[in-house]
């Protein structure tokens, strides 16, 4: 391993240092300095789900590796924003500092904290609605960030446009819309082209999204467990095939859906 380039350094200053070494035109890394917000923004989305799943998984020694992984892409983008002119990285703590004091008067000001959770959101969200009105932003689906993965942008285009009536009353409604968009999926299946069968798939999973919000579920939570569960259930029907000498290329439907099954079955201590 290198000799430490910033001895004197400990920290979030010396990972600073080290990305600006990282990008300096001179003695930078080739790769890091050709990269900029586009190139380094996928990997960005990719870090913070990475947390996400070390979270879901109670991986408690893998999320300190990840969160410090999610830190360097802040530290990667106000590095490149500093090196254009536009703004650095204490600037970037300063307006997220500023921003939390300003959504906390019942902490920091002088409201009373004597509130309840949903009164705390409602306030929340009142702010979040100046600060949108601010940037001109009027529309009530101005500001939905077009880079969320796209169950939870649903959910919150969803919930918008709920806060001014847009919506369904009860879940039992949804429900009933959800047969009537996989009604109409099944019909572009059997006369459409593709285009038509993924406008009509989106549209379902658009009101999956919808039902979920009105569940109180976490889609894209719910669709990680049962990711999970799926791997679950077939390393396990795996393992069973390979106690007989056989892998999944060697089987066939029928015999690894009898081992799915048993795999239930014992996941329920049945």
């Amino acid at each position: 391993m290198p000799d430490d380039p910033f001895p004197g350094l400990t920290g979030l200053p010396r990972l600073r240092a080290i990305m600006a070494r990282l990008r300096d035109p001179e003695t930078g890394c080739p790769w890091d300095i050709e990269q900029d917000f586009a190139s380094i923004a996928p990997y960005t989305i990719e870090e913070a789900h990475e947390v996400a799943d070390a979270i879901a998984r109670e991986a408690w020694d893998e999320l300190e590796g990840e969160l410090g992984d999610l830190l360097l892409q802040v530290v990667y983008h106000a590095q490149m924003a500093e090196e254009a002119g536009h703004f650095d990285f204490d600037r970037v703590a300063q307006r997220i500092a500023d921003k939390m004091v300003a959504r906390h008067p019942h902490v920091f000001g002088d409201e009373s904290r004597d509130k309840s959770a949903a009164q705390q959101t409602r306030d929340w969200e009142a702010v979040k609605a100046a600060e949108r009105a601010a940037r001109a932003e009027t529309g009530v689906l101005d500001g939905v960030a077009l880079g969320l993965p796209a169950l939870t942008r649903a959910v919150k285009l969803q919930t918008r446009a709920a806060r001014v009536g847009f919506d369904w009353p009860e879940a039992g409604d949804v429900l009933e819309k959800i047969a009537e968009e996989a009604r109409e999926l099944t019909e572009a299946r059997d006369r459409l082209g593709v285009a038509e069968i993924a406008e009509e798939f989106g549209d379902l999973m658009f009101v999956m999204a919808n039902l979920a919000r009105h569940l109180g579920v976490d889609p894209e939570a719910a669709l990680r467990s049962a990711n999970a569960k799926f791997m679950r259930r077939f390393n396990a029907v795996e393992a069973a095939l390979d106690a007989r000498g056989k892998t999944p290329q060697d089987s066939d439907l029928a015999e690894m859906d009898a081992l799915w099954e048993a795999a239930k079955r014992a996941e329920r201590g049945g």
